[in-house]
């Protein structure tokens, strides 16, 4: 994907990996979703909803940025390693004590009491979580994508296996919880086996070389990671956990797909781009490739959701989840933006010394305050088109925040982004038709039938077009069956 040939082919085969990995993590986690919240409540997903904002935050506190500086840096020394394992070692033992303290206050506050006892069982993510990142900030470095793919497709299916099982047997929000610490505790426990990497023979480092952009990132994504989540802590307050439930059920079904592309394509990229950091023509040259095949991907998958919600949620769940239909639909927008929004934002960290992305930050969240002030007292609705809006202006902040550090061009940017969007474009108008066409059939019928001429208009006018963007995903997928062989 990049002009200097050698680092192309260990991108391509990093994306592909990786790529490969969370499409079928992501078809794994969907099956398991749609099993456990067939056999769940709307409640107890209100429930995981509220604690794991606290968990996001906490995640983000633990890190502080250092692992990205490690991947950053040219050549991270033993003692760095050793001293940012200890770092977050320390902080998550710290705040796992601090938030299982908060717990019953925080039950009492929502008047949901499973929250006290699921809470000191969902914070052991935090010390598990902990324990394996600098081995995965290692794998990282050495571009190991397929060892982590590996991992993290073992892991989860061991822990979707283990909520189902929970489900069935009607241990409730306990499901939820299991999964999430089963499937921590097993990418933890392969990580130390196959990484060679342990804290000993070396004396710690200092962090304070690595603090200060270490902390910029961690300011900015602990930001980040509240104005992601602070809707859900309201309309849990404001509505009924009913309606946080069916809040956060559609967003986890919009995040599978985005969250699938974002971080296969981000996890190998930002490594990448760091290491060309200096190459000017070349970073923009990445850059730009990036973008193109990254919206190729993700546009037609956001809008084959939206154009197929009914016919997903009436065939795979059960009638009481219907009404997150609309909420699925506009949070499906949002998530048009997000991952382009995410490559920018690796420019900035590969390229900025991390000030640029605090004060942009806190520029966004401003904007952001202001929609949650006017969209949370409204309706549950308002609050996901908020959502929506505030992803269109991340992605315009963070684009043209970029072009201060990059030789790409706002007008061969939007080139890039162009052809995916209007190929999308005519792909959403054919299998609207078609869904008119077809209403009198039998709902399986409908969707196999809409997903199938969607993935075939899409192609066809992609192939008839020449697009260069399908051909980089042809090349990705050639390079991938080439390191398999």
């Amino acid at each position: 994907m990049y002009p200097n040939r050698q680092l192309s082919e260990r991108v391509a085969s990093g994306v592909a990996w990786s790529f490969a990995e969370k499409t079928g993590s992501m078809l794994l986690q969907m099956v398991v979703s749609i099993v456990v919240a067939n056999q769940l409540a709307p409640m107890d997903f209100a429930v995981m909803a509220v604690l794991t904002v606290f968990t996001a935050l906490a995640q983000v506190v633990v890190d502080s940025g250092f692992s990205q500086t490690l991947i950053r840096k040219a050549s991270p020394t033993q003692g760095e390693y050793k001293a940012v394992f200890r770092f977050n070692i320390l902080t998550s033992l710290g705040l796992y004590a601090l938030l299982t303290a908060a717990a019953p206050a925080v039950a009492r506050y929502y008047g949901w009491p499973e929250i006290a006892g699921v809470a000191p069982v969902l914070y052991l993510l935090l010390p598990l979580n902990a324990l394996c990142v600098i081995q995965n900030t290692i794998m990282v470095r050495e571009f190991r994508f397929a060892q982590l793919s590996t991992i993290t497709f073992l892991s989860s299916l061991i822990s979707g296996i283990t909520a189902i099982a929970l489900a069935v047997a009607g241990c409730g929000v306990w499901s939820l919880a299991a999964q999430r610490v089963v499937m921590m505790a097993s990418k933890a426990a392969m990580l130390w086996l196959r990484s060679p990497w342990r804290p000993r023979g070396v004396r710690a480092s200092s962090l304070r070389e690595m603090a200060p952009y270490s902390l910029r990132l961690m300011s900015t994504d602990l930001v980040t990671s509240l104005y992601n989540n602070v809707a859900q802590l309201f309309i849990g307050k404001i509505y009924s956990g009913d309606a946080l439930g069916y809040y956060n059920q559609a967003q986890k079904l919009k995040d599978m797909p985005v969250t699938s592309a974002m971080q296969s394509i981000q996890s190998v990229t930002f490594p990448a781009l760091a290491k060309i950091a200096d190459e000017r023509e070349k970073f923009a040259e990445g850059y730009r490739r990036v973008v193109m095949v990254t919206a190729f991907v993700i546009f037609p998958v956001m809008a084959g959701l939206i154009a197929t919600a009914d016919d997903i949620y009436t065939l795979l769940l059960k009638p009481e989840w219907h009404p997150a239909v609309p909420y699925f639909r506009i949070l499906c927008v949002a998530g048009l933006f997000y991952p382009v929004a995410a490559v920018a934002y690796n420019v900035l960290k590969a390229r900025s010394d991390g000030a640029i992305i605090l004060r942009l930050e806190i520029i966004k969240k401003i904007l952001m305050t202001v929609i949650l002030a006017v969209t949370i007292p409204m309706s549950v609705r308002a609050v996901a088109w908020g959502m929506a809006a505030a992803a269109a202006c991340d992605f315009a902040a963070n684009t043209l925040a970029a072009r201060r550090y990059t030789a790409l061009t706002l007008r061969r940017l939007v080139r890039a982004l162009l052809p995916a969007a209007a190929t999308t474009a005519v792909m959403y108008g054919a299998v609207m038709l078609l869904g008119e066409w077809t209403a009198g059939w039998h709902v399986a019928a409908r969707l196999a039938a809409k997903i199938a001429a969607g993935a075939a208009v899409y192609a066809a006018v992609a192939a008839a077009a020449r697009l260069e963007a399908m051909r980089e995903v042809v090349h990705i997928a050639r390079d991938l069956t080439h390191h398999t062989k």
